[in-house]
């Protein structure tokens, strides 16, 4: 190959490259773009399936000298003579009863739908006492009741609590918190609940958040599987499906609906306060209008000085201490900042840091921005 030849070779792979470059610049306007995707049961469920809360009021017992004391938690003293009477025990009127090792408790648990009788639940255990730990405690027997008043499980086992703790002639060390354990598979369902399933001709989805967009995108995907007319959205929050009539065919007829795939659109401009910690969180459909300001920050600082007051030693005062106090305001100012417009949550976040505020100082400019019209968003406070 000599000169010519692969001069005439670079210059075909070059065109090639150019003509390469100039079809990716191209298929960038008119090539669709990865769209934001989730199945059907990633954002609705079957109204009327869900979990059910369970409550109880229980005894933790077997504690190293760490539970209640029943001079400050009497109940804890009722419960333990209620409890021996249904044993056949009795215990003399007026007996001082010092329960060290014993602790109330509150058993909570979450009945998940479609449990059976005999099938066993996690359940939550919290002192409601001044118990100092409950780590090595054993729960005895306690009846888990719903709403209704009805008992739908029995708790009882042994606690699994998740710290540790030491004192010592007024020392104290603690790691997490010991006044509320867990007891893996600590409860029995005894009563099932009965749920909307197999009732009816027609099933409403309930979606997580109220969107006319997913509602309609739900119900599409729904028709496009299932055929036309199976699937309406009734409103924002709700779509109604027409499943099968027979338990099985619904049941597959459930599990193919929840996993198809849908298109989510961006969801609604929000900027979301924690007042308690300062926190914000801002969505990427937030945007920001052209506007101006100016931030400062105020201090206030008070100083107090003991001082000694003495009286003229013929006066027949008291000598004493008062207290001298300084106060002092200090206040920063900041400077009138334009802020340009921002499309995009880069350029919003961009402008906000140029105000070189802190995220409690950010909960004031915002809203104030949200007043002045220049933050298209929604803003929530938690």
């Amino acid at each position: 190959m000599n000169h010519q030849d692969a001069h005439r070779r670079t210059e075909r792979l070059l065109r090639w490259a150019l003509g390469l470059a100039a079809f990716l610049s191209s298929a960038a306007l008119w090539w669709p773009l990865p769209a934001s995707a989730a199945r059907i049961k990633e954002v609705a469920a079957v109204q009327g399936v869900r979990s059910n809360p369970l409550v109880g009021y229980g005894l933790v017992v077997g504690l190293d000298g760490t539970g209640d004391q029943t001079t400050q938690t009497p109940f804890t003293t009722q419960s333990i003579n209620a409890m021996l009477q249904q044993m056949g025990v009795t215990v003399p009127p007026g007996t001082s009863m010092q329960l060290r090792n014993v602790a109330s408790v509150l058993v909570t648990a979450q009945l998940p739908p479609f449990a059976r009788p005999g099938q066993t639940i996690d359940v939550a255990v919290s002192s409601i006492g001044n118990a100092k730990s409950l780590r090595g405690g054993t729960l005895i027997a306690t009846a888990l009741k719903g709403a209704d008043g009805q008992i739908y499980a029995l708790a009882q086992g042994n606690l699994v609590v998740g710290g540790a703790g030491a004192s010592a002639n007024g020392s104290k060390v603690q790691i997490n918190h010991l006044s509320a354990g867990r007891v893996p598979e600590g409860a029995t369902v005894e009563r099932s609940v009965p749920t909307p399933l197999n009732d009816s001709e027609v099933l409403h989805l309930g979606l997580n958040a109220s969107d006319y967009a997913t509602a309609k995108a739900v119900a599409a995907a729904i028709n496009r599987s299932k055929g036309p007319g199976v699937a309406a959205a009734v409103d924002g929050r709700t779509v109604s499906v027409r499943p099968p009539a027979g338990s099985d065919d619904r049941i597959s007829f459930l599990a193919d609906i929840e996993n198809l795939s849908i298109v989510l659109e961006k969801p609604a401009a929000r900027v979301v306060l924690n007042a308690r910690t300062g926190s914000v969180v801002i969505n990427d459909a937030v945007t920001l209008s052209t506007c101006a300001v100016a931030h400062g920050s105020l201090t206030v600082t008070i100083s107090t000085t003991p001082a000694v007051s003495q009286p003229n030693p013929l006066a027949g005062g008291d000598t004493k201490v008062v207290e001298k106090s300084d106060i002092a305001i200090t206040q920063q100012g900041g400077a009138l900042m334009q802020l340009p417009p921002g499309a995009k949550l880069a350029d919003v976040v961009k402008a906000l840091n140029t105000l070189g505020a802190t995220p409690q100082d950010l909960l004031a400019i915002l809203q104030a921005m949200k007043t002045a019209g220049a933050l298209n968003a929604e803003i929530e406070v938690i």
